[in-house]
């Protein structure tokens, strides 16, 4: 009898702990979507782009459940933002196009995808691979994400961009805002990833080598 279940291709982590089942792949596609809220709201106010754990838990979602399930947790996200809950920084909500860091949220979706493919080829079982995923993962958040910034900015016009954040030209404010106050922190982000997935996907083969 087949199984309908919304995983493919080889397994994840979240399929050696869970049951591939439609029901099981519904609620932890939900999980993922409100452990990115939560993780939206845990937030150092900067602007245009606010400092949070949101792309953590984005790539730790696309990491454990796959493409699929990555990209369907993430399509979640937004859609419920877009529908009015504050699920996104600071805890806003609505059109992406009124967020400066809109273009971020719309790149979550591209990132869960692209690491959970290359999870489902184990990178993410070694801790080289897992950094090496991560970084890959963020790469596409800032590729989408900073156009969308500097179109933002060159529409806010030089008091912002300007006077108020004291560039001298869009590019160097888009740059300068959007990428070099997260450096380190993806940096961090990737090397505790690196450091925890290999070890879980280590216990979770111990335990089931137990259970045999």
């Amino acid at each position: 009898m087949t199984t309908v279940t919304l995983a493919f291709g080889r397994q994840t982590l979240a399929d050696r702990i869970f049951s591939r089942r439609l029901a099981t792949d519904i609620v932890l596609i939900a999980s993922g979507a409100a452990l990115t809220a939560i993780a939206a709201q845990i937030v150092v106010p900067l602007w245009p782009v606010p400092m949070t754990l949101q792309t953590f838990a984005v790539l730790l979602v696309g990491t454990t459940l796959g493409p699929l399930r990555g990209v369907l947790s993430m399509g979640l996200y937004l859609a419920v933002g877009v529908l009015g809950l504050p699920v996104f920084a600071e805890a806003k909500s609505g059109s992406l196009f009124a967020l400066t860091s809109g273009g971020f949220i719309i790149g979550f979706i591209l990132a869960a995808a692209l690491v959970g493919w290359l999870a489902q080829r184990e990178w993410d079982r070694k801790v080289v691979g897992t950094l090496v995923s991560f970084l890959a993962g963020t790469v596409v958040i800032y590729a989408v994400g900073l156009p969308w910034l500097y179109v933002s900015l060159s529409n806010l016009g030089s008091g912002v961009w300007h006077d108020y954040l004291g560039f001298d030209s869009v590019l160097s404010a888009t740059v300068g805002a959007g990428i070099v106050p997260f450096l380190i922190g993806d940096l961090l982000k990737a090397l505790l990833a690196a450091a925890l997935l290999p070890l879980a996907w280590r216990g979770v083969s111990r335990l089931s080598a137990d259970k045999e």
